[in-house]
This record gives C-alpha cells, structure tokens and sequence, in this order.
C-alpha cells in the first residue's frame, strides 16, 4: 500500500480501488444474477402457460415472508415477481390462473382429507408423513401442491358465481 509522505494516509488512487471498485464489482454481480434470475422466470412461466389449460397457485404472503428470518430465500427466489410473470402470461393466452388458500395443504391428507400431518414450527422439519386415518404416506410438498390442485379444481367446478340484479 502506498502512503503519501510522513502522515501515513493512504493516496486517494488506492482508496479509490480499495473502496469504489469493489463496490461497482458487487453491484455487477448482482445485476447479472437479477438479469438472470428474471429470464428464468420468463422462460418457466411461458412454459408453464403453454403446457397447462388452468394454474393453480398458492396464496404465499411474498412481502411478509421477506420480513422474516427467510427474507433473504424469498427475495432471492423472486416468488413474487414470478407469480406476476404467470398471472400476466395466462391472461394474454387465455388460461385459467387462480391464487387459492393453502392452509393446512400441507397437513391435510390428500386422500382422505384429515388433518394429521405434521403440525407447529417444529413439524416444518419433518419432510414426510403417514396419514394416522387411512395408513398411506407423504411427502410434504407433493401433498401440498396435490390439496392445491383439488381446491383449485373444485373452484373451477363451482363456476363464476351469478351475478343477482
């Protein structure tokens, strides 16, 4: 490191690399993941929109979520960004997207709908369950993503409601 005379304080060329570089290299970085991060997401939403007649999603808090101790993984993932991607392209292709309730989807059987799966905080941990009502066995997600589907079926079943005059 250079020092500039008897005072010991560094020249402002190696401040400037010590502090402003490095600064322009981190925001770079992180451009480059958003930019790919948002093609990725265009490119499984256009998927996703032109294999499927009807979407059904979740209804995930993406704000509240990002003031938690997830904040970091929600942000990163970009769930919200993805959902506008999606709600967006199916109404330009005219496909079905609804957001629907997934509580308890996870601890509701997918088969005979009781709720004994995993409970609490600390059932968050444990990835896979058998139902104490019919015997058969789960996996978290999967049972979650098949009792969202079913809700979302059935909406799709009840049709738009009447409007009365």
């Amino acid at each position: 490191m250079l020092y500039s005379g008897a005072k010991g304080t560094m020249t402002p060329n190696n401040r400037l690399q010590r502090t402003v570089l490095p600064r322009r290299r981190v925001r770079a970085l992180c451009a480059k993941a958003a930019n790919r991060r948002k093609d990725q997401h265009h490119k499984h939403s256009t998927a996703l929109v032109r294999q499927y007649d009807a979407i059904f999603v979740g209804h995930v808090n993406a704000l509240a979520l990002a003031k938690t101790r997830m904040a970091q993984c929600v942000l990163d993932a970009g769930w919200g960004m993805f959902r506008t991607m999606l709600r967006y392209k199916c109404d330009d292709a005219g496909v079905w997207f609804e957001e629907v309730n997934e509580a308890y989807s996870t601890q509701s059987c997918s088969c005979c709908q009781s709720r004994t799966g995993p409970k609490g905080v600390a059932g968050l941990g444990i990835r896979e369950w058998a139902c104490e009502v019919c015997g058969a066995y789960h996996h978290r997600d999967i049972n979650a993503a098949i009792n969202i589907l079913a809700v979302g079926r059935g909406r799709l079943a009840g049709g738009i409601p009447a409007l009365s005059a």
